[in-house]
């Protein structure tokens, strides 16, 4: 069996640990918050990803990415959407342009 990516156990962290007590895990707290909750935290990462980005900060850059997905995998647990969901449609992109791909979504 192939070794899983740090974001297979990530995912599986977080689908462990929505149903613990809220006072002793984040994730189960922002489970018990709600979608918005999760949602607005999903937000404020990718404002502070844009901010690093801005800066030119590598190391800021980093770590505000990193919380940008570990939010966004409990915002996919949260409507029962698989990371390989999210895997498989970057691997259907993969070797297309971006003008391309971008285009084949508008056209009827």
């Amino acid at each position: 069996m192939a070794e899983r990516s740090v974001l297979e156990r990530l995912e599986a962290a977080i689908a462990a640990r929505r149903a613990a007590d809220p006072a002793a895990s984040y994730v189960a707290s922002l489970h018990a918050k709600g979608l918005d909750a999760i949602l607005k935290k999903v937000g404020e990462e990718a404002t502070e990803a844009v901010i690093a980005g801005k800066q030119g900060d590598a190391r800021a850059l980093a770590h505000e990415t990193a919380d940008q997905l570990f939010h966004c995998l409990v915002m996919l647990g949260w409507h029962g959407v698989p990371l390989a969901d999210v895997l498989a449609e970057l691997e259907r992109r993969e070797g297309r342009s971006g003008i391309e791909e971008k285009n084949s979504r508008t056209k009827g």
